[in-house]
């Protein structure tokens, strides 16, 4: 398939895909729940973080986790008293446990008790999304109490990982059109500069499409898609993980 044939596709499969109809079925439908930003950061923080494994299951443990917080995350975080962290100590989700989940919310109430938004931790470094990164993943352990264990639960491109979850947290909080899937509520940074969020769904139809060749899936991977998906549209190139992600998952292309 030649170029512009890919891109036909992408660009068709983009347009079928982002819209509200996509919602209710992606982990994305968890902040779709809120209307103010803090509440929308959270719950889409936490619903990123999840996001591996069965979806009908991220959106089941998320919603859980929600309910625990009263449905009211933001105001969770910052008021919570010592008592109501006994009601998260039976949660778990595959390997992230009650200890991990105590230290995002100490790390969540130490954040947002300096800022009123989850952006300014992402706009620690300037340049490039990997340094954004690797600096939000430093700042998110500055705490002493911080667990070795929960480190593996917020990946780092200085681990090779290619950050599937944070890019499509970021993406979510970042890209912004007509169609309302993403919230589009942070300005720190571009949609030019989102990395394409990549897990073996996507790999696997990267790899049939040629736009990457890499045959490990890493960090560098990562980079090397978002770099052929801005040969489409440099402004937006993150815009085809819909297409991406929905010909892997829904359509077993």
């Amino acid at each position: 398939m030649n170029k512009k044939k890919i891109h036909e596709l992408l660009e068709q499969k983009f347009r079928q895909y982002n819209q509200r109809s996509f919602i209710p079925h992606d982990p994305i439908a968890i902040p779709h729940q809120f209307t103010q930003q803090a509440d929308i950061e959270i719950a889409g923080f936490f619903a990123a973080i999840f996001a591996w494994g069965n979806r009908t299951t991220i959106l089941n443990k998320s919603r859980e986790l929600l309910t625990l917080m009263d449905d009211a995350p933001h105001q969770f975080i910052t008021q919570h008293r010592e008592k109501d962290l006994k009601k998260l100590l039976a949660f778990k989700h595959r390997t992230f446990q009650s200890i991990d989940l105590l230290y995002f919310v100490e790390f969540l109430k130490h954040h947002y008790g300096l800022h009123h938004t989850l952006e300014s931790a992402f706009a620690l470094a300037k340049g490039s999304m990997e340094n954004r990164l690797i600096a939000f993943h430093d700042y998110f352990f500055s705490l002493p109490e911080a667990p070795d264990r929960t480190r593996k639960h917020v990946a780092s491109p200085q681990r090779g990982s290619t950050c599937k979850r944070l890019n499509m947290f970021l993406r979510w909080v970042v890209r912004k059109d007509k169609m309302g899937v993403d919230f589009g509520i942070w300005n720190c940074i571009k949609p030019s500069e989102l990395i394409c969020p990549i897990d073996v769904h996507v790999a696997r139809v990267s790899r049939k499409l040629g736009l990457i060749q890499r045959k490990q899936t890493d960090w560098g991977t990562a980079i090397e898609l978002t770099e052929s998906l801005k040969e489409f549209d440099a402004i937006d190139p993150v815009k085809y993980d819909f297409a991406l992600f929905s010909l892997g998952v829904n359509e077993k292309f």
